[in-house]
């Protein structure tokens, strides 16, 4: 619980003093809604749970750590992960097993949602072979996000997620000590949803969506980390990795099983009440 206030504390201080109203979410149903998204997907992770996932090359997957794990803390066979890309209605544009992951140095599940573990809750999956980047284009990481920039959240979520949801615009509120928080409209399932950058050529991924919680005013604020030198990092640990699985682990988020009832997520979402 101390965990838990510190943290929505330190987020407080990154947040606007009066947060913007987020962009209705748009429903990618058609072929054509999905293009130039279709490096995003639900990650499969086994007993109706997922989480969302975005290509960052033809092979690799950026997601949130606590994805990986399961209720006891322990890690995921790889083999019980699948990415479906651009999935929609039962239909993906390309669906992957995983060969392996990696989780960023220093990530403690146990910690549940301190500030250092949101900052390092990053992992990255190694496809079992690679997606064609013609089927669907990887996403490079956009640096130095500023407050006050428009972004936008394209995820999977709690009572939609047969198919991608694309929130247009939303604001960062704030930026601090590796931390970034969002006024964003996410819930259970969005957990390692990318937020995007509004503006360039193509979008670019500022950060991922690991966790949030409901304002006095009733609007959500979403947090995540900044991502540049954790993916080089973890980058490295995966080429260097001669293992399946992290070695260690425990876990301090609360995973949802979809088929009990009314207040299930299907996804790990950590929420503050």
């Amino acid at each position: 619980m101390r965990r838990l206030i510190s943290l929505c504390a330190l987020l407080a201080g990154l947040t606007l003093p009066t947060l913007a109203t987020p962009s209705d979410l748009i429903r990618l149903t058609n072929r054509d809604d999905l293009l130039g998204w279709e490096a995003v997907g639900r990650i499969d992770l086994g007993q109706d749970s997922y989480c969302t996932g975005t290509l960052i090359a033809d092979n690799l997957v950026l997601t949130a750590a606590h994805c990986v794990f399961d209720k006891r803390g322990a890690p995921l066979l790889p083999e019980r992960i699948v990415f479906r890309a651009g999935l929609r209605d039962g239909a993906a544009i390309a669906a992957r097993n995983i060969r392996r992951f990696v989780v960023a140095d220093g990530y403690a599940p146990s910690d549940g949602m301190s500030a250092d573990n949101v900052r390092r809750d990053v992992a990255l999956l190694e496809l079992s072979t690679p997606i064609p980047t013609a089927t669907a284009s990887p996403f490079a990481l956009h640096h130095n996000p500023t407050r006050g920039d428009n972004v936008s959240v394209v995820s999977y979520g709690r009572k939609r997620d047969d198919a991608l949801s694309w929130e247009r615009q939303c604001d960062v509120l704030g930026r601090g000590q590796g931390l970034i928080s969002f006024g964003c409209n996410v819930t259970f399932g969005s957990s390692g949803a990318p937020v995007f950058s509004d503006g360039g050529y193509r979008a670019r991924i500022v950060s991922l969506v690991v966790g949030g919680h409901k304002t006095k005013h009733g609007t959500t604020v979403a947090y995540g980390m900044e991502l540049p030198d954790t993916v080089d990092a973890l980058k490295r640990k995966l080429r260097a990795s001669a293992t399946s699985a992290p070695s260690t682990a425990n876990t301090g988020f609360r995973k949802v099983d979809v088929t009990r009832g009314g207040n299930a997520s299907g996804a790990r979402f950590e929420k503050i009440q």
